[in-house]
């Protein structure tokens, strides 16, 4: 495994961490912070991940981290696959603040198993000037399997956040991801009273020439409590908890795929819906909830659900403090 000794000059351009697009919603905030503004020390935090295929288990090959993101060495504790690379995403800091430009690259090579999770929530500070960012880079070779499951997002009070999520999947390969966001520090009693929160989830398929990628599926979320209001009908519903999750494989059949979501899902109690994505490449799940830990556990299901069908094994019990 190597690790880069010092910071590429591209990696500190802001073409490389901001995003080539960032929604008017978000970009009206832009400001300048009395303390640390966008690229100063500690403000840029980078992470880059490659995994091969390796005998008889997925290795880490290349690493290269910035502050505040950071990577504990992969573990191996799935008793039904073994080969299976379980990574914690890690963050040196207690949230995203005002400035922050984040940005994941994350590589999965030929026949490599990766399980990609976070150590705990992600939590996005109050800003008064500026906003913050995260571009996630996510890429699936051919006949890999990639989990991608993060704990959930909490935006506070005050937060401006965008995050755009690009996970380009060969067609051989298979790609679980997931994303639970929050309506704040719900033990505070605190509800929508972040100022805007936006993601857009763009699937891709590369290039057969092997110039770019070409899309096939995108999710947009714009939630704007200030605004447009969040607690309609079309949006959250008045509910806590919106989660999402994703199953693109070769597999099984995208309807076999929704069946098993719906499945997993029946008699929850919560408000779902499940739909085939484009091209019989998958299918996918939202869910809406009034309760944390039942919107967690009904994702699980769902995530369990789908692993016995594509693999024949069950999700295993993840460690976390």
């Amino acid at each position: 495994m190597s690790t880069a000794a010092a910071v590429a000059p591209h990696r500190l351009t802001p073409a490389h961490y901001e995003p080539e697009r960032v929604p008017a919603s978000v970009r009206r905030l832009a400001g300048r912070p009395e303390a640390l503004g966008v690229g100063r020390p500690g403000k840029v935090g980078l992470l880059e991940l490659g995994f091969e295929r390796i005998g008889p288990r997925t290795e880490l090959v290349t690493r290269y981290q910035k502050s505040p993101l950071q990577i504990m060495r992969p573990l191996y504790f799935d008793p039904e696959r073994p080969d299976l690379a379980i990574t914690y995403l890690m963050s040196t800091g207690g949230g995203i603040v005002q400035a922050d430009r984040l940005r994941m690259d994350l590589h999965c090579g030929p026949g490599s198993a990766v399980h990609l999770t976070t150590q705990a929530a992600t939590k996005i500070h109050r800003m008064d000037a500026d906003y913050a960012t995260q571009l996630v880079h996510l890429h699936a070779a051919e006949d890999s399997y990639v989990e991608y499951l993060p704990e959930p997002t909490i935006p506070y009070r005050d937060s401006r956040f965008y995050q755009r999520t690009v996970i380009t999947v060969a067609p051989s390969a298979t790609v679980l991801a997931g994303e639970t966001v929050l309506a704040g520090r719900l033990a505070h009693g605190e509800r929508n009273a972040y100022q805007v929160f936006a993601a857009d989830l763009e699937w891709r398929r590369p290039d057969p020439s092997g110039s770019g990628s070409r899309l096939f599926a995108l999710d947009t979320v714009r939630l704007e409590p200030g605004t447009s209001g969040v607690t309609g009908p079309a949006v959250l519903a008045a509910h806590d908890l919106v989660s999402t999750f994703y199953a693109v494989t070769p597999l099984a059949p995208a309807a076999e795929v929704a069946d098993a979501l719906h499945s997993a899902l029946a008699g929850s109690g919560l408000l779902y819906g499940v739909s085939v994505l484009p091209s019989d490449s998958g299918a996918w799940l939202r869910v809406l909830g009034g309760d944390s830990p039942a919107v967690a556990a009904a994702v699980r299901c769902a995530w369990d659900a789908v692993r016995r069908l594509l693999i024949g094994v069950p999700a295993p019990v993840m460690r976390k403090t």
